[in-house]
This record gives structure tokens, C-alpha cells and sequence, in this order.
């Protein structure tokens, strides 16, 4: 049995799939059906459980729509699906969990290839078409991979040791200038840009404080002649000297004389020599000089000090590790010069992979009804990764990468070439109309090679055409009915005489023909 294989299909409401569930067996499954049945749509269905966002399936959605498939892979059992809830929108699952649809893709692609005419073309990504050639020509990289990794930790070790010669010899500048500059600011601690601020605050209020005093003094007792104490007095001098008046007139000369005493006192306090004026410019350098550190280096001296610290240390691991440094880049060369030599091993063994795949290959292009067309591996890079499948349609016309000058049929009917010659017991492969504009013996010989294909993997195909679908081991019809107010379509397994009746439709588009039939019961007993 191949390695993986898809068991089940469901859909339900999948435009005029109301709900199908499709059994596939093992080697090659055709799907057939008249035009508009909804073979495309059971394809979307597929797509759509595989993560994708196709228009082909998407269009046909409904609130309600459901598609599971149950893959089976090293003898483990898997079920990707999609169902749209009430708003329109698309929930994944995996073996019924919830994910995201970008995992059911990723693992999709160790599942299933879709071959058609559509985004599922594996050849577009390079790395796909680079694994056939190293499948083919039983290419092993895991030297190089070894040496390339190897490489990596040294490059980043000595990364990590400061860089090349020149890198460090700036990284240890740099540092230096750090640790000079910090350690010349002599920094008492961490404290000390908020202990010098608050020095600095002290001897500012005290300027201020002295100020506001001697402001008051001149406005209690100044040269002014309208200083408050000198009015008083004037005030006070007025009063009548004769009796009741007298007396208090004297009061108030004795509370004049006492007030002036206090002025007299305050004057002594206030000394212009209690204000440290060099130390206050000390105190403002000194902040600035602070303040500037931390700004450049970090949010606090804290950091600052920290990252001094940090620096030297720093600068004396990377003097220390001068000789190992010198081992390194020795090492380095060496990992550099082997890499190199493998990489040309590997180009060599992929370009001769590349000349046999391509002639194996173009021996099959006839079988697959591409008489004319002509098709080659080319490889290119230092270890020959830059892989890609150029195609030439027609004689004399350009050659040109595969997935821009070949129609959507050619396109299917190269990778079935493809995969008649590689090893792709490892993926379901489904066909999406492969024999599109041909026919007679040609689709014989599409159909050989589909059974052909069978027999080392699961294959999966929709066709038009009786010759091909004669070839299938497991053949499954698609039939639309309409009662005059609803149109379905059933999915179901025929075989005996029911399958004779499809093939007999196929070819004449009557299933009750006795030539139609005759006819069928012939394709179908033919050698597969």
C-alpha cells in the first residue's frame, strides 16, 4: 500500500452538492460525470480541506457548508477539514481540534499534490523541483548541510568574539572610550545625581529665601521714605500730644522702636557670606555632567555604572580570547574551502541527475500527448540548488520556464511525465482534467499512464473521456437531478454494469446504445 492514501472525502453544501461522501481506494480513482455535475466542485471540496482559498470551491459556499478529508499517512489517520459558520467565515480543523488554515496547508503538502491548472502547481516552488533531482539522482547533501551548519556556529561564534580583525579592534575602541569616559566622571555611586540635584535645590532656596528677607526688610524699614515703618511713624508723630492721647501716642512709639529692633535683627541674619556661591556652580556643573551620562548611556547611573562594568569586562574577555579568535578564523577558512568543494561535488551529481531525469522524461512526453514538446532540468548555483523545469512547447519556439509557457493541460500532462519517472510513493496525486483537447489513442496511452502511476501511488483524476476512465481501478460518477425546485448532485461508486452504462454514456452520450455498450465492455476488459 502507498505511503499515504486518501480514504474519505465529505461535502456538504458545496454548491449543488447537498452532501456526498466518496470513498477512494488504493491505485488509480477516476471521477467522471456530465458537464456541470459538480466534479469541479467535489475538487474544491478537496481544496478546501487542505486549507486552501480557491475560488473554485469558495464560490459555492453556504452557512452551513462542511468538507472533511480522512488521509492516511504511515499508518496514522488524519482528517483536515473546513466548515463556514453563520457569518460566512471559514474555521479549520485538524482530527477535529481547531487550527488554522496555514497548518492544514503545511501539512497538506507532505499529503497530497493537486496537479492542474491552479496555484497547487508543486513545480512552481524550486526547492520541489531541486527534490526530484536529488530523489532521482540519489543525491546526498547531508555532508554539505553538515558543513554549511558547521560554518554557521563558527561565523556566529565569531560574531560573538567581536567580528573579523577589524570589527574588533572598533568594537574594543569603542568600548574603551565608554569605560574612560565613565570611569573619568568619577561617579560616586548611583545615588549621586539625585543626592548632588538635592544639594543643588538647597542652595537655590536658600538664594531665593535670602531675596524674599531682604525684600522685606526694605519694605518694613528702608531709606524709602514710604517703607512701612518709616509712614508709621509719620502716622504716629500726627497724633495730639496732650491727654487722653498721649499715652497711647507713646505706645505706639515704643511698638515703633521695637519693630525697627526685629528689622535690625533680621539685617544680621541676612549675610550675603552664608551663600557658597563657587559651590552652587560646582553643584550645576556637576549635574550637567550627570545628566549627560545618563542621557548617552543609559536611564540612570545605575545603568551607567552597569554598562562601565559590563564594557570592561567585555574588553577583557575579547583581549583573552585573541588566540581562540586566531583559531576561529583558521577554522572558519578551512569549513569555507570544504564547503566549497562539496558544493561543486553536489552541482556535478545534480546536473548528470539533471541530464537523466530530463531524458527519461522526454521519453514520456509522447505518452502524454506532448509528441512535440520539449522539456529539460536546469541547475545553476554554486551546489546546483537553483533548480528549475524549462519547456519549449513547440520546435522552434522559445524556451522558457515551465510554469509560463505551458497551458493548463500541458501543465498536467508534464507532471504526469514527471511522476511516471520519480519516486512519489510519498503523495495522493490528483489530476484535474489531464486529458483536456485530446483524444483517441492519445487518451489511451493518458489513461496507461494514470494506471501505471496507480500501482506506486494513490491517483486521483477527473475526466471527459471513456478511454481514460476505462483504465481506473475504483470509478466514482457524479449525477445531477432536479425535482423543478431544487437541483442536487450524488456522488456514488459504480462498477458491474452500472460502470459499463457511464463508459457507454461517455462515448456516446447514451448509456442504453448496445453499440455505446459493446464498446465500453471492451475498453474495460482491454489490458490496464
Amino acid at each position: 500500500m502507498p505511503r499515504v492514501q486518501l480514504h474519505e472525502l465529505y461535502a456538504r453544501h458545496i454548491g449543488v452538492i447537498e452532501e456526498a461522501r466518496v470513498g477512494f481506494g488504493p491505485g488509480f480513482n477516476v471521477i467522471t460525470g456530465e458537464t456541470g455535475a459538480g466534479k469541479t466542485l467535489l475538487l474544491g471540496a478537496l481544496e478546501l480541506s487542505l486549507g486552501a482559498e480557491s475560488p473554485s470551491g469558495r464560490f459555492a459556499l453556504q452557512s452551513d457548508s462542511k468538507t472533511a478529508a480522512l488521509f492516511e499517512s504511515e499508518g496514522v489517520e488524519r482528517v483536515l477539514g473546513r466548515d463556514t459558520t453563520a457569518t460566512g467565515r471559514l474555521r479549520s480543523s485538524l482530527d477535529g481540534a481547531p487550527t488554522s488554515a496555514e497548518a492544514l496547508r503545511e501539512l497538506a503538502g507532505s499529503l497530497v499534490v493537486i496537479q492542474g491548472q491552479h496555484d497547487y502547481l508543486t513545480l512552481r516552488n524550486r526547492s520541489n523541483v531541486l527534490r526530484l533531482l536529488d530523489d532521482a539522482g540519489s543525491i546526498d547533501t547531508a555532508q554539505l548541510n553538515h558543513l554549511r551548519l558547521q560554518l554557521h556556529d563558527a561565523l556566529d561564534l565569531r560574531l560573538r568574539l567581536g567580528g573579523d580583525e577589524a570589527s574588533r579592534q572598533r568594537e574594543i575602541d569603542y568600548l574603551d572610550h565608554v569605560v574612560n569616559e565613565i570611569t573619568s566622571a568619577k561617579i560616586a555611586g548611583p545615588d549621586e545625581l539625585d543626592e548632588t540635584l538635592a544639594e543643588l535645590l538647597r542652595v537655590e532656596h536658600l538664594i531665593d529665601s535670602l531675596g524674599t528677607v531682604t525684600a522685606v526688610i526694605e519694605g518694613l524699614d528702608g531709606e524709602d521714605d514710604d517703607a512701612s515703618l518709616s509712614r508709621t511713624a509719620q502716622l504716629v508723630d500726627s497724633l495730639p500730644t496732650a491727654d487722653p492721647f498721649g499715652a497711647l501716642r507713646g505706645e505706639l512709639f515704643g511698638f515703633l522702636a521695637e519693630s525697627r529692633d526685629a528689622v535690625a535683627r533680621l539685617r544680621e541674619l541676612v549675610n550675603p557670606d552664608m551663600i557658597d556661591f563657587e559651590r552652587r556652580a560646582a553643584l550645576t556643573e556637576r549635574v550637567g555632567e550627570l545628566r549627560q551620562l545618563v542621557r548617552k548611556y543609559g536611564g540612570s547611573l545605575s545603568e551607567v555604572l552597569k554598562l562601565a562594568l559590563e564594557s570592561a569586562e567585555r574588553i577583557a574577555e575579547m583581549r583573552s580570547d585573541a588566540e581562540r579568535f586566531v583559531s576561529i578564523e583558521g577554522e572558519i577558512l578551512r569549513l569555507q574551502a570544504a564547503e566549497r568543494e562539496e558544493s561543486r561535488r553536489v552541482r556535478k551529481e545534480r546536473e548528470f541527475a539533471a541530464v537523466t531525469l530530463t531524458n527519461a522524461i522526454r521519453q514520456q512526453l509522447p505518452r502524454v500527448a506532448l509528441p512535440q514538446a520539449s522539456l529539460r532540468f536546469d541547475v545553476d548555483g554554486v551546489d546546483g540548488s537553483e533548480a528549475q523545469i524549462l519547456f519549449q512547447p513547440n520546435p522552434g519556439m522559445p524556451e522558457g520556464p515551465l510554469q509560463s509557457l505551458a497551458s493548463g493541460g500541458e501543465l498536467s500532462r508534464v507532471l504526469l511525465a514527471i511522476a511516471l519517472e520519480t519516486n512519489q510513493e510519498g503523495l495522493v496525486s490528483v489530476f484535474d482534467e489531464i486529458d483536456a483537447g485530446v483524444g483517441g489513442e492519445v487518451a489511451q496511452q493518458i489513461g496507461s499512464c494514470l494506471a501505471q502511476l496507480g500501482h506506486k501511488q494513490q491517483v486521483i483524476a477527473v475526466t471527459h473521456l471513456a478511454s481514460v476512465a476505462a483504465k481506473a481501478t475504483h470509478h466514482f460518477v457524479i449525477a445531477k437531478s432536479s425535482d423543478g425546485n431544487r437541483t442536487t448532485t450524488t456522488v456514488v461508486e459504480v462498477s458491474g454494469e452500472a460502470r459499463v452504462g457511464e463508459i457507454a454514456r461517455m462515448l456516446a452520450g447514451d448509456a442504453e446504445s448496445q453499440e455505446a455498450l459493446e464498446l465500453a465492455r471492451r475498453l474495460l476488459t482491454a489490458e490496464k
